[in-house]
């Protein structure tokens, strides 16, 4: 703690005190241990208890606002016999703390009174979702304790050009003028965005590890942005940068079918099941129709991805209709399906 220097120019200027009579004397003056003061100057009667007349002679400059000094006992006595207070009991102190009392005025709500000044103007939304950029950081502002009102915003300006603001904020005083503090800068409005912690390749699934949310310019994310929950498991259908907001258009559900890939195709109609090797000219996600050519009769066919490899085509009826119970099941359709194809008929 750093000391407080004696105002010689206030004792030279403090009136004398005549000295108490012992009529006049009600009880001794005690040293007080700790002190606080809320203006700029120090009082006897901040300094001991029971200081009569002497209470209000101002005999040392406070500290700074909201920090703390130190006076050493014996230098406080010899003031307080200068202004003729003797008899003081010390309480065997060796020194006394003197704190200047102080009204602390965050950066954090000095920006959210800021944002409530101007928001819905100029098209901004919302005050949660502005980001302010101060023309001088306002960190945190130290005012006297007697600033006790409420801050407000008594006027405001926005350019929606290039979003520089103007604010002016009111603090009522106890018993004196306003306090009005001033601040510019430029505004901007965020959103929400998914965005990617590393490069992702063409057609790699996203995973949970691989996006992160953040506040971005609403410029720059758009009515397009992804969001989190929703971006997991998907597919990239382009190579993306780390850092870039994910948007919709740049997700896919994942490929279920990948081209040049077998798969298994599955014939259905009514009362029969049939299953066979294909393989898949094009990639496909869950319900994405697509292209496979069976390997066996080297036709190509079209059918509904379903799952991972999983290929169907349904309601093919068959051409011919059989003859002979012994015979080999109906061909369906042009598929030509071969006699080793499994074939499972359902009882209907």
């Amino acid at each position: 703690m750093r000391a407080i220097l004696l105002a010689t120019a206030l004792l030279a200027l403090a009136p004398p005190v005549m000295a108490q009579s012992r009529d006049d004397v009600i009880a001794a003056p005690v040293l007080r241990a700790q002190v606080s003061v809320s203006g700029e100057l120090v009082r006897i009667g901040d300094l001991i208890d029971n200081a009569g007349a002497a209470g209000t002679i101002a005999v040392y400059r406070a500290p700074d606002l909201g920090t703390t000094g130190s006076l050493p006992t014996a230098q406080v006595v010899a003031t307080l016999r200068a202004h003729q207070v003797i008899g003081v009991d010390t309480r065997d102190l060796a020194e006394i703390s003197v704190t200047r009392l102080a009204r602390t005025l965050g950066a954090k709500d000095i920006g959210l009174q800021v944002s409530r000044a101007i928001e819905h103007r100029g098209g901004l939304g919302d005050a949660v979702n502005l980001s302010l950029t101060f023309d001088t950081d306002p960190q945190d502002i130290r005012l006297d304790s007697t600033n006790s009102g409420s801050l407000q915003p008594v006027a405001a300006r926005l350019d929606p050009r290039n979003g520089r603001f103007d604010v002016s904020l009111e603090i009522a005083n106890d018993g004196a003028a306003p306090t009005r503090l001033r601040f510019t800068g430029t505004a901007i409005e965020t959103a929400e965005a998914a965005v990617l912690t590393r490069n992702v390749d063409r057609n790699e699934i996203l995973k949970a590890s691989d996006i992160t949310m953040e506040r971005r310019p609403k410029a720059e994310v758009g009515n397009d942005n992804a969001m989190r929950d929703g971006a997991i498991g998907l597919q990239a259908r382009r190579s993306l940068r780390a850092g870039q907001p994910l948007k919709t258009a740049d997700l896919a559900k994942p490929d279920l079918v990948t081209r040049d890939q077998s798969v298994t195709l599955t014939y259905e109609s009514a009362g029969i099941y049939l299953t066979i090797r294909a393989k898949a000219l094009e990639n496909g996600a869950e319900g994405d129709v697509v292209s496979v050519l069976n390997l066996q009769s080297k036709r190509t066919v079209t059918g509904t991805v379903t799952g991972r490899n999983q290929v169907s085509v349904s309601g093919l009826m068959p051409r011919t209709p059989v003859a002979d119970s012994s015979a080999t099941p109906a061909t369906m359709g042009s598929i030509d399906p071969p006699a080793q194809v499994a074939v499972a008929a359902n009882a209907n």
